[in-house]
């Protein structure tokens, strides 16, 4: 609409009026719609026309007022709400996409074409606290623990011969007439293989490995991270030893051995915890420093001068020769712990990664495979998966740091016993006094 100005003050005045028939037209037309604030109309005629505020749009012409509510801005609030909707539908998509695909996937791998897939992921979630029920969705009760006990380690009777480990008796020993050894060494060394990652501890002098614990057991007790008890002790290092009650997420304050089997601990000579007539799957030492295995009960281990022991498994090596392992496929990968001796007394301490990127775990056979390999004459396999980590403290000061990949979700475990190493001049008194 185009207008003829007359610069006069009549003029003015005309455009003016006119300029509010067209905005009452506009309004009037627009008032369903969103309302965008209108600047300030400066006029000669301040008389006619009122300040205009951001709330109402007030306009007087010949003695006519019209009031304008602004309307409220509930684009905004629709538009917000209608972003939460999309999002929420989109995740809780995205969830059960993730869920049905791990559905899918235990259906495939547990009745697929390949039992050997089927047995390894039996095993593998079954020796977690966590996620056990995967294998028991599909498949029996009965057809998961066959399938456990036909690859399991065959049970070794007997125990280990003492004979057959020569114990270092000096500072500088002959290691098979080659150089002499320093009694007090302790090497860390790298494990890596297909599927895992490591590290294992040798230690020279077999007298500096104990176990540590924590101060008491019971339904009211906790127990302590292999952390703060290599700190407790001022030791060198540190990794976790037997089992506890767990039933997801266990404190540590009942030992138990495998499968939360009845536990013992047995320390400086003590017994802190199990009973003196109960068979247990040991795994000791006895007071000359010797790493003692086999089925026995507390008594008998106390008897055969066993100063520190825990019970749990399977047995790896004994008397030089490795364990079968049975079926055609190993234990699953998980984290692993071992405990192993050598023919000349230095103790073998592994611990390996799992659920890891770049270290999904180790079998039996991969544990069984080490140890041989380092020389291992007897060796035993720890608690593992969650528990499973190392703990090196400084020589200068204590102030131990975890060394390897814990797997844990809520960080240190707290345990009931762990394997500890002492400094070079705090070996336990236990190995001279005995019971």
């Amino acid at each position: 609409m185009k207008y003829k100005i007359n610069y006069s003050k009549h003029g003015s005045e005309q455009v003016v009026d006119r300029l509010c028939d067209y905005i009452e037209k506009w309004q009037s037309r627009k008032q369903n719609a969103a309302f965008v604030p209108v600047k300030k109309i400066q006029s000669r005629r301040p008389s006619n026309i009122n300040r205009i505020s951001d709330d109402n749009i007030e306009i007087k012409q010949h003695n006519d007022v019209k009031r304008v509510q602004k309307p409220q801005n509930t684009k905004k609030k629709n538009s917000a709400k209608t972003v939460l909707s999309r999002v929420g539908i989109s995740f809780l998509t995205f969830l059960l996409a993730i869920v049905m695909l791990a559905l899918c996937a235990d259906i495939i791998v547990l009745h697929g074409p390949s039992e050997s897939a089927r047995d390894r992921f039996v095993l593998t979630v079954t020796e977690t606290s966590a996620a056990g029920f995967l294998a028991t969705w599909f498949l029996s009760d009965e057809t998961v623990e066959s399938i456990i006990n036909n690859n399991a380690i065959v049970d070794s009777s007997g125990q280990t011969d003492p004979t057959l480990i020569k114990l270092p008796d000096g500072e500088n020993d002959e290691n098979n007439g080659d150089e002499p050894v320093d009694i007090n060494s302790v090497q860390l060394i790298d494990i890596e293989g297909k599927t895992y990652k490591g590290k294992l501890l040798i230690v020279q002098n077999p007298k500096r490995v104990y176990i540590g614990t924590p101060a008491a057991y019971g339904n009211d007790k906790e127990g302590v991270t292999t952390l703060n008890m290599v700190k407790n002790d001022n030791a060198l290092y540190g990794i976790n030893g037997g089992g506890f009650y767990d039933t997801g997420k266990g404190n540590g304050g009942i030992p138990t051995g495998r499968e939360n089997s009845s536990g013992i601990v047995i320390s400086k000579g003590v017994l802190m915890y199990g009973s003196k007539s109960r068979e247990y799957e040991v795994i000791g030492i006895n007071k000359q420093g010797v790493l003692v295995l086999g089925k026995m009960t507390a008594q008998q281990a106390l008897d055969s001068g066993i100063v520190e022991a825990l019970n749990f498994g399977p047995y790896l090596v004994m008397n030089g020769k490795a364990c079968e392992v049975g079926g055609f496929t190993e234990a699953g990968l998980n984290p692993r712990t071992a405990i192993g001796q050598r023919a000349d007394g230095a103790m073998l301490l592994l611990t390996i990664d799992g659920r890891q990127p770049s270290s999904m775990g180790a079998t039996y056979e991969d544990l069984i495979e080490i140890m041989m390999n380092y020389g291992a004459v007897n060796a035993a396999n720890l608690d593992g998966g969650s528990s499973t980590y190392m703990a090196q403290n400084q020589e200068s000061e204590n102030n131990p740091q975890i060394i390897t990949q814990c797997a844990s979700l809520y960080g240190p475990r707290k345990m009931a016993t762990s394997i500890l190493v002492s400094r070079a001049d705090q070996i336990n008194t236990q190995y001279e006094q005995g019971n």
